[in-house]
C-alpha cells in the first residue's frame, strides 16, 4: 500500500502541489542580489501570479546557484529565474527544462568588467597582475562569460591575474570593487546601472572599462513535466504584464524590464558553448 501511495503521489507531482485542495506554484530565483531585494523584487509577482493562475504562489529563497538547479531537477521547484548558464546546468541535469519567457533586454544581454577609478586600467590588457572578483562560480553575466570574452582578448584569468575571488553577487562585486578589496571585477549590465541609479556606487570611485558583446541571459524557466496548460497560463501571465497599465508597470520595474518576450532552448546554445570553451562544461556527450 505504501508502495502505491507513493506511485499515486509520482502522478500528481507533475501537475501542481496542493495545500489542502489549493495548488502552489513553488517558484526560486538564483541568489545573484541579497536575499532581502529578491523578496523585494517578486512580492508584487508572486500576488500578480496568483490572481492570474488562481492557484497560490510560493517564493523559496536559496542559498546558491546549484540549489535552484537541483531544486527543480528534484521537482522541489516549479519556475525558476534562471540565468543562462543556470539554465544550461538545469537543461543537462533534467533533459527537459523549459525557457518560457525573457525579459527583452535579455535576448542582447551585456556584463560590464568594472576597476577602481584610481587605478590606473584603461583597458583588459592592463589587468594583467591585477586582483579581480567574479559574481557566483555558477554565474552568466558575473562569472561565465566575462571569463569567455576576456579569454577570447588573450587574458586568462587563472594565469595572468594574481588573485581570482568570487564575491556570490554582482551588488557585492561593485562594493568590493568601490573599497578597493579587488582592483577590477564582472557584473551584469542590469545591476550596474540599477547601482547607478540608486546611488549605491560612487561613479568617482568606480569606472567601467569594458562592456561585452551581446548575449542571451536570464529566463523564466519550468519544470517540463509540469501540466502543459499550466505551462501555457504562466507563460500567458508573463507575456500580458503591460507596461501601459500602473499596476504592471510598478512589477516591470522591480524585475528591471520594460516587457516580456517569449524564448526557447535554443537561444541558449551559445551559452552551453561558451562554458565549453572556457572549461566550464565538458561538450555534451551527444557532439
Amino acid at each position: 500500500m505504501r508502495r502505491l501511495a507513493a506511485l499515486l503521489l509520482g502522478t500528481l507531482l507533475p501537475l501542481a502541489t496542493y495545500a489542502g485542495d489549493r495548488p502552489i506554484l513553488r517558484v526560486s530565483a538564483i541568489p545573484d542580489e541579497t536575499p532581502t531585494e529578491l523578496q523585494r523584487k517578486f512580492q508584487p509577482l508572486g500576488t500578480y501570479l496568483e490572481k492570474a493562475l488562481g492557484m497560490e504562489v510560493k517564493f523559496i529563497p536559496v542559498t546558491d546557484y546549484a540549489a535552484t538547479v537541483e531544486g527543480l531537477a528534484g521537482k522541489h521547484l516549479d519556475l525558476v529565474w534562471f540565468g543562462g548558464f543556470t539554465f544550461v546546468q538545469a537543461r543537462r541535469k533534467t533533459g527537459n527544462a523549459l525557457p518560457i519567457v525573457q525579459r527583452e533586454e535579455d535576448a542582447a544581454f551585456h556584463s560590464k568588467i568594472i576597476v577602481g577609478a584610481d587605478k590606473k586600467i584603461a583597458s583588459l590588457a592592463e589587468l594583467k597582475g591585477k586582483t579581480f572578483a567574479f559574481g557566483s562560480v555558477s554565474s552568466t553575466s558575473g562569472h561565465l562569460m566575462p571569463r569567455y570574452f576576456m579569454l577570447q582578448a588573450g587574458i586568462d584569468p587563472d594565469k595572468e591575474l594574481t588573485r581570482v575571488a568570487f564575491s556570490g553577487a554582482h551588488d557585492a562585486t561593485a562594493k568590493w570593487v568601490e573599497a578597493g578589496k579587488v582592483d577590477a571585477g564582472a557584473l551584469n549590465e542590469s545591476v550596474w546601472q540599477k547601482l547607478l541609479d540608486e546611488k549605491k556606487v560612487d561613479p568617482a570611485k568606480v569606472k567601467v572599462i569594458y562592456t561585452t558583446p551581446a548575449y542571451f541571459d536570464y529566463s523564466w524557466t519550468v519544470r517540463g513535466d509540469l501540466d502543459p496548460k499550466l505551462i501555457e497560463r504562466i507563460k500567458q501571465a508573463f507575456l500580458s504584464l503591460d507596461p501601459a497599465r500602473p499596476e504592471h508597470k510598478s512589477i516591470l520595474e522591480l524585475q528591471r524590464a520594460k516587457r516580456f518576450i517569449e524564448t526557447r532552448p535554443e537561444n541558449y546554445r551559445g551559452i552551453e558553448e561558451a562554458a565549453e570553451k572556457a572549461g566550464l562544461f565538458k561538450p555534451a556527450a551527444s557532439k
